[in-house]
């Protein structure tokens, strides 16, 4: 077996995470991760440019560069703490920070920044980054990547699965028996994006700690029904989406349609259950016949979403990935670490099922590191 690092940053911004993982052909185990926080001028800058979705040339690149900082001193602290050379590392996988995806743009891109020469040259480790742009020329969606992972590490031979990852954006990868070519996945819409930014709205703090603010709110129907009647919850698949379109401002404008006052703490409650709705509703349409959906991401450690998801799908076994032997949290950063590794040994990294794209291929490229040449 070889060592990968993945790294992973997502949309909602709630920190670095670094993991080490043992991989060979046949087999995936994680070795060691960890979670470093943003520094707090770092996460502002970030939350600026993607909610404005524009910035001046300077500010962008002074962001790309200090992101590829931050990004190279979370994987040197984590070899540190693991006292694990930088020559036992095969290869570094970075996601990178997404600031626009655009998918079905005139020429379609999807933008991560987080300067991978930084990383390569910082870490002393070869670095694959920008992972989704191939896959876009060829007609793909770029999103989500992360199935052709979980395929590889979770598909069962007599059990019909979905891996439901609750990040700030909610995806799913629908695993039926032992058909690799049924292979489907796509973005269900928000995950935790607006119910965190709801939340940051009314408490000094990032995020509804298990859900405890929405636990006591009761659900409005009318703005539940609102929210669920957008034109992306009807939208075939594949498809994929972002904190472009699901943020505040498209909040505001479904608030600003119905004529009565809601307390704030319904309108969490109500997020909530469009997280919920959404997702189940996707796994009704395209894997009725799932037995067990398995949640990775942070939406796993919110008890009120996830016994919401549960009730919306009864006769389903609705767990975490813990139950896999994985832990939630570091499922994505591993994604990332096997996708360097699908690219270091010349194997596709995307499923056309998943993402639409005309063929599978090779994606990212690749940074060298002058330690490492």
């Amino acid at each position: 077996m070889a060592l990968y690092i993945g790294v992973m940053s997502g949309t909602s911004l709630d920190g670095i995470d670094v993991a080490i993982v043992n991989i060979d052909a046949h087999a995936i185990s994680l070795k060691a991760a960890e979670t470093f926080p943003f520094n707090d001028s770092l996460r502002k800058d970030l939350l600026k440019l993607i909610n404005a979705g524009r910035a001046h040339l300077q500010q962008l690149g002074q962001i790309d560069m200090a992101l590829g900082y931050a990004y190279s001193d979370a994987i040197n602290q984590l070899l540190t703490e693991t006292h694990i050379p930088a020559d036992d590392i095969e290869a570094v996988g970075c996601h990178g920070q997404t600031v626009y995806h655009a998918p079905d743009a005139a020429y379609p891109f999807s933008m991560q920044i987080g300067n991978a020469h930084v990383i390569a040259e910082k870490t002393g480790i070869d670095t694959v980054a920008d992972f989704r742009q191939h896959d876009m020329i060829l007609g793909g969606q770029g999103a989500p990547l992360v199935p052709a992972f979980h395929q590889a590490l979770f598909q069962h031979s007599e059990r019909n699965r979905v891996i439901a990852n609750i990040g700030g954006i909610g995806n799913i990868t629908v695993l039926p028996v032992g058909n690799a070519d049924a292979v489907t996945g796509f973005d269900t819409g928000p995950g935790n994006v607006l119910l965190d930014q709801w939340y940051q709205q009314h408490h000094n703090d990032l995020y509804d700690d298990n859900g405890q603010w929405a636990r006591d709110g009761e659900v409005d129907p009318a703005l539940l029904n609102l929210l669920m009647n957008d034109p992306f919850f009807f939208q075939a698949a594949p498809k994929s989406t972002g904190r472009e379109y699901f943020n505040l401002n498209w909040l505001t404008q479904k608030l600003a349609e119905l004529d009565k006052p809601i307390k704030a703490k319904a309108v969490q409650k109500t997020l909530l259950q469009m997280t919920a709705n959404s997702m189940s509703g996707a796994i009704r349409q395209y894997a009725d016949s799932t037995d067990e959906v398995y949640v990775c991401g942070g939406g796993a450690h919110n008890e009120v979403l996830m016994q919401a998801l549960r009730d919306s799908l009864p006769g389903m076994k609705v767990e975490t990935t813990a139950d896999l032997g994985l832990a939630p949290d570091w499922v994505e950063a591993c994604a990332f670490a096997w996708l360097a590794r699908q690219y270091m040994h010349h194997q596709p990294g995307n499923l056309p099922s998943v993402t639409g794209a005309r063929k599978a291929t090779l994606l990212g490229a690749l940074y060298s590191s002058s330690a490492a040449s």
